[in-house]
């Protein structure tokens, strides 16, 4: 990360997501010189959302100001459809928001040039730089919580079509399975989302648990009903990284969110069952992520020096304070 830059340089990174977001001043190494945590007001509509994310930006800002560091950007990562290219966050459901020109806003509050980036590309970013990716050039990142999806490097680049690319929770593996959120049937979160287990375990055993975390745990007790729901959701990932394997074929998988917590209970069964439906197809290596929540958030540091040493210009001066509109 290093170039010829004053050491004082540090840019911004905010991860925001559905629940919380996440803030950091990082040097040329991504170190964090200060971090932030915030609660995400998504319950108080997008506008809130967005007003609260320049709040954040602003209190790093003043940070740094302090601490005598001068800040060349700032990366944003958001969840939903992102559109780098066009710097606007298509579609959200978590944030609501939709079409929102959430960069440029922020690059007219702040002055600082903004690059928005899509989460979880952002997290697959890093791991492929410093995780559990580092070294190679096709990568497929998939963080497996609440929701699932997935970030693809190829040859080193990733792959974001418009926003559009990655969306490997809605691959269906269950035909006229269950409904799902996105208006189709049997998609694989359906099946294999932590909220998905945690459901079917309900389902299946009458007790209900916080989460697919609660079912793992159940596992080593000889829970039959667990077992029967884990198997059904390694089974859903293993047929849709089929799919992924054999169009993309990615030298590693990167297993990350929540789920991948369980580390071998997940990660042994779900090798087997992959390698089962591979015939000539090269089998990638299956690994745990290794950044873990700080991904998102790092990928948005790796975003903001790109745009930095990108942009190499002064600091520009505020020019609006209006919220945009969803």
């Amino acid at each position: 990360m290093r170039d010829s830059g004053d050491e004082r340089d540090c840019v911004i990174a905010l991860d925001v997501g559905g629940t919380s977001m996440k803030g950091a001043l990082l040097d040329r190494d991504l170190k964090s010189l200060r971090t932030v945590r915030r609660a995400t007001p998504r319950r108080s509509g997008p506008d809130a959302v967005i007003t609260e994310i320049a709040a954040t930006l602003r209190g790093l800002d003043r940070s740094a100001a302090e601490r005598g560091l001068a800040v060349r950007s700032v990366g944003l990562a958001v969840p939903g459809i992102v559109d780098e290219e066009r710097a606007t966050a298509v579609h959200s459901a978590n944030l609501g928001w939709r079409d929102v020109p959430s960069a440029a806003f922020l690059e007219g509050t702040s002055g600082l040039p903004v690059a928005l980036e899509h989460d979880v590309r952002a997290g697959g970013a890093a791991e492929c730089r410093l995780g559990a990716g580092r070294g190679a050039q096709n990568v497929l990142f998939v963080p497996v919580g609440t929701g699932i999806s997935a970030a693809v490097f190829c040859d080193g680049r990733p792959v974001r079509a418009g926003g559009y690319a990655g969306e490997l929770g809605h691959v269906v593996v269950e035909p006229d399975g269950e409904a799902c959120a996105c208006g189709a049937r049997g998609c694989l979160e359906t099946v294999a989302s932590a909220a998905a287990i945690a459901s079917a375990y309900g389902a299946r055993s009458g007790r209900q648990v916080d989460g697919a975390a609660a079912v793992a745990a159940q596992l080593s007790h000889g829970d039959p009903d667990a077992q029967a729901v884990w198997d059904r959701a390694v089974e859903a990932l293993a047929t849709a990284l089929a799919s992924a394997v054999t169009l993309l074929a990615p030298e590693v998988v990167v297993l990350g969110g929540g789920l991948a917590e369980a580390g071998s209970r997940l990660l042994d069964p779900l090798r087997l069952s992959l390698a089962r439906r591979l015939t000539f197809q090269r089998e990638p290596k299956l690994v745990r992520a290794a950044l873990g929540d700080l991904a998102g958030c790092l990928g948005a540091g790796l975003s903001a020096w790109h745009a930095a040493n990108d942009a190499r210009t002064p600091r520009r001066r505020p020019q609006t304070s209006a919220v945009p509109t969803s």
